[in-house]
């Protein structure tokens, strides 16, 4: 008798976990490494872990993580730890500057996307995926590493070179956040040597350091006894082996080598608080952190299960953080309490909110006063039997999809394990322990570890961080915050009631469903239903994932149904329901009732179409299908939850416009649009008071109340012949009364001709520089393709020219668009984020760069990189449900046929240089742009000053 998937996936699990059952489980036994991971140290003390992975096939993930990051920084090398990882793409042993990014591009590797390094306080990690489908790919991958590890050049000229570029990455990390964390830090970290050592460093220092200096960083903390490469991916562990060794074998440690110390962080002496505003801050929050404490990985058996506990009671704490902010008034925005690690090795409890109109005192109090309840009163039965289900289905739904997981997961896991000595059991061994010990954690050993975690008016740092004040609010003084906690700690705390919900979504299947008709796509394996009452369902099983199923489902409509006066009712009606919940479920009952399953869905209104997206467990599809049945059946309405929402929505957007990077967006559409009424630019307080419960919730029944002319599609893990009654029970019985299904066209076109605007905002020298191409078009899929090509050819010159050659700018780039909907359009959009005295050479560049395709078009080695990432790319997508979802939609929007996504390639291949230089000559009109750029406040008066004597 053949099994079903799901059947054998459940086998297999109980197989596991009864055969690892028979061997007794000692709490005293060390964590193992997982099995199926090779792990091993080279004479040097260069360690590595290899894992043969199928999953993306012909791809292999390689890294090199070095315990090396800022905090071993001496003071004349303030920020050189990064500085270092950028040089690693400056010049090396085998490759000159540049070399290094232009090969792994040739082979489809594409900077930033896929190759990539990170530098953090205690470590630098670089990243390179390596396509296997050439042949010598990955022993240049490995060269690559190698020359990482110890081959880098630090030739004074490109050091000269990169200073501008990373200046320009310190650049952009400037604002609000910045200096606010720079008053904080310091305190937070109770003045130990990380607040001394930020990764990015001190632009003095990145401005004038000698060679000499960086060289020593590299030559000190370089060394293979700091260092881990991993290897997973489609390769044999044993070849991964050979390499490893053949490369990095030879690698020498210092003589004598600087001992690789850990900053300490020392303990907090006294209560404090701490105030600091910043008039461009985007919202105000309160914090409260209790003392640090050493933080210890699991080691033992018994260490891994006093984590499950401590993630217990963290689960069943937000959860009722979350319910708080239910109320009609809640005391805040969000909020939460938990333990968490600090840096590395330690840890502390802390208390979060994100204040709304009501400010400090409120939420001070129930944070304290939900974190006392917990620490007096404890969890209740049926809170831990929720947590104990999503626990245990989380550990399950991982270990179905141990095959179909891909490298880069595991990957980040062994980094973990070498920098932070996190343990890698194996998700086997993990779900053995999760069936074995969850089931003997009992509530009163949950509750008796809360009693001595949370702390109970212990030392701690109170602080306030927010906007400056402004009319109608107050920014409290630090003996206000200190009293605020105080006070609260001296409430009246109640145990916590909890509330009885009913046991299912829906007593069974509603009657009259049936499927009308059935055919099959043979070349993509689609099968496409016609219910009884006129539905359209496509089904593409798949086996990319083993427990994974996606539902979409859309047609034209929407927003441009209504009119200006109704369009934030329109814009936000699907929001207002979700905050409200289902029938008779609050949205905080649907996750009660749906613990231990693995189902989400959400209803939208977007601007010419409305539809459904949601995702499950091949075991929870009914009741994914139940939810859509009650969005169209039975939402609910609730005054309070809708009152919540607003209020919340109004707080939200009422700092927004402090920052710079939002009146800058908001300028950008609406200066595109000509202040169209109906632009989606930054939401202000004031929109959500037009925002009506009646008129908002009667817009989503007219669009949900009936599922006429909709089309739903479904990719994943699923078995056609028991998806499909499901889908006629559920699907088939939804109503279909006669309902619009056609978008309507607003008029809403962006200006012609060519449109400047200077926007000052910001007291950092910031600038960010935006240029859109935009028009009408016959459209078509492969000119749409061909769009994209123009844009990604013009952002390889973006890096090579702007970024590389010019050290001016760290990032941005060219985005395209094409669609057909409400009328044939495309847009060009460049986004330039740079210094304001750089801003006329930068645009005067990519006009050049722009110009010079226009009359030359493309290389054709630029463009084979291009065509190269992209076929790359699709070969994994191929095995993705998202990317079949996403083409599926699009067939059904857009009336193209579905198999065109098996000529993706062909059509790839058949763009030229000849064509794109073309689309350069068409889409890049100089007679047509919209200019907006971003100035710092201070520059106005000079602007000023400029004009009034012209």
């Amino acid at each position: 008798m053949k099994l079903s998937k799901l059947r054998l996936i459940s086998g297999a699990v109980l197989l596991v976990c009864a055969s690892l059952a028979q061997a007794e489980l000692r709490l005293s036994d060390p964590l193992p490494v997982a099995p199926e991971v090779t792990m091993g140290k080279l004479p040097n003390g260069l360690t590595y872990y290899i894992k043969k992975n199928a999953r993306p096939a012909q791809k292999v993930e390689l890294r090199l993580v070095v315990k090396a990051g800022s905090i071993l920084e001496d003071d004349d090398q303030q920020g050189l730890a990064h500085f270092t990882e950028h040089m690693a793409f400056n010049g090396s042993t085998h490759f000159k500057r540049n070399e290094l990014i232009s090969y792994l591009q040739s082979i489809g590797v594409k900077f930033g996307a896929d190759l990539n390094a990170y530098t953090s306080f205690d470590e630098t990690v670089y990243v390179l995926p390596i396509p296997t489908t050439q042949k010598g790919n990955l022993e240049k991958g490995f060269l690559v590493l190698e020359d990482w590890a110890h081959g880098l050049k630090f030739n004074p000229a490109d050091i000269d070179s990169e200073r501008g570029i990373v200046l320009e990455e310190a650049r952009l990390g400037k604002g609000a956040s910045d200096r606010m964390n720079k008053v904080l830090y310091p305190k937070l970290l109770n003045g130990s040597r990380y607040a001394e050592r930020m990764p990015i460093g001190k632009e003095e220092v990145l401005k004038t350091f000698k060679p000499e200096v960086i060289k020593r960083f590299y030559k000190d903390w370089y060394r293979p006894d700091l260092m881990a490469v991993m290897v997973v991916g489609d390769i044999e562990p044993k070849q991964a082996e050979k390499l490893i060794r053949q490369h990095f074998g030879k690698l020498k440690n210092p003589a004598k080598p600087r001992p690789r110390l850990y900053a300490e962080v020392p303990q907090r002496s006294q209560t404090e608080a701490l105030v600091i505003t910043d008039k461009e801050a985007a919202d105000d929050s309160v914090f409260i952190r209790y003392p640090i404490r050493p933080a210890q990985e699991p080691v033992t058996i018994a260490d891994y299960r006093r984590q499950m506990i401590e993630n217990l009671y963290g689960q069943m704490l937000s959860a009722r953080m979350q319910e708080l902010t239910q109320q009609a008034n809640p005391p805040f925005i969000q909020g939460g309490s938990s333990m968490g690690k600090l840096v590395r090795g330690y840890e502390s409890f802390s208390a979060y909110a994100l204040l709304g109109k009501g400010g400090v005192q409120p939420a001070v109090d129930a944070l304290v006063r939900e974190d006392e309840r917990a620490r007096r009163f404890g969890f209740s039965q049926d809170e831990l039997d929720r947590a104990r289900k999503n626990m245990l289905r989380n550990y399950e739904r991982a270990y179905n999809e141990r095959d179909k997981s891909d490298s880069a997961g595991f990957v980040a896991e062994y980094s973990r394990n070498f920098l932070e000595q996190e343990a890698i059991p194996g998700i086997a061994n993990e779900l053995m322990y999760a069936r074995e010990l969850l089931p003997q954690v009992t509530l009163q050993e949950i509750n008796e570890t809360v009693a001595k975690v949370i702390p109970e008016q212990q030392k701690k740092l109170v602080v306030f961080m927010g906007g400056e004040a402004k009319p109608g609010a107050t920014v409290p003084t630090q003996q206000q915050l200190l009293d605020a906690v105080a006070s609260a700690e001296q409430q009246k705390v109640e145990p916590h009631a909890e509330k009885s919900v009913a046991g299912s979504l829906m007593d069974g299947p509603p009657p009259g469903g049936t499927i009308a008709s059935e055919k099959l796509n043979s070349a993509i394996g689609v099968t496409e239903l016609i219910l009884g009452n006129g539905v359209r369902v496509l089904l593409k099983p798949t086996d990319f994932k083993n427990d994974q199923v996606l539902m979409g489902a859309t047609r034209f409509g929407g927003q441009s149904l209504y009119g200006d006066a109704d369009i934030y009712n329109a814009r936000y009606a699907s929001a207002v329901v979700g905050s409200m919940g289902l029938k008779g479920m609050t949205p905080l009952d649907l996750q009660k009732i749906v613990a231990g399953k693995t189902v989400n869905v959400g209803a939208s209104l977007g601007e010419l179409s409305e539809g459904f997206g949601g995702s499950s467990s091949s075991a929870d599809i009914e009741s994914m299908l139940q939810l859509v049945y009650l969005y169209m059946h039975d939402v609910r309405k609730d005054a309070d939850l809708f009152q919540s929402y607003i209020g919340k929505q109004q707080d939200l957007a009422r700092n927004i416009l402090a920052q710079p990077d939002a009146v800058f967006y908001d300028a950008v559409q609406h200066t595109m649009f000509g202040n169209n009424p109906r632009v989606d630019g930054v939401p202000r307080p004031d929109d959500f008071s037009k925002v009506s419960l009646d008129r908002s919730l009667d817009i989503f029944r007219q669009r949900f109340s009936s599922a006429r002319d909709m089309t739903f599609i479904f990719t994943g893990s699923f078995e056609l012949d028991k998806i499909k009654p499901l889908i006629a029970s559920y699907l088939g019985a939804l109503p279909v009364s006669e309902v619009p299904h056609a978008y309507r066209d607003v008029g809403m076109r962006p200006v012609r001709g060519v449109v400047k605007k200077a926007v000052y905002m910001g007291s950092e020298p910031k600038s960010t520089i935006s240029i859109t191409f935009t028009g009408d078009v016959a459209y078509s899929d492969e000119q749409k393709l061909t769009l994209q090509a123009l844009g990604e050819v013009l952002n390889l010159k973006v890096i090579e020219v702007l970024r590389e050659k010019m050290s001016m700018i760290y990032g941005g780039g060219f985005e395209t668009s094409m669609g057909q909907h409400p009328y044939g359009h495309y847009s060009v959009a460049l986004s330039l984020p740079t210094g304001p005295e750089n801003v006329d050479k930068v645009i005067a560049a990519a006009f050049a760069e722009i110009d010079r395709i226009r009359k030359d078009g493309p290389s054709a080695a630029d463009l084979e990189k291009v065509k190269l990432n992209w076929v790359t790319r699709q070969q994994k997508a191929m095995r993705e449900n998202n990317y079949w979802m996403s083409q599926l939609m699009g067939s059904v929007t857009q009336g193209r046929d579905p198999a065109q996504i098996l000529r993706y390639e062909q059509r790839v291949r058949a763009i030229t240089p000849q064509a794109v230089k073309q689309a350069a000559q068409r889409y890049l009109n100089m007679d047509n742009y919209v200019q907006v750029v971003l100035y710092p406040e201070q520059a106005k008066a000079a602007a000023n000053n400029s004009q009034a004597t012209r």
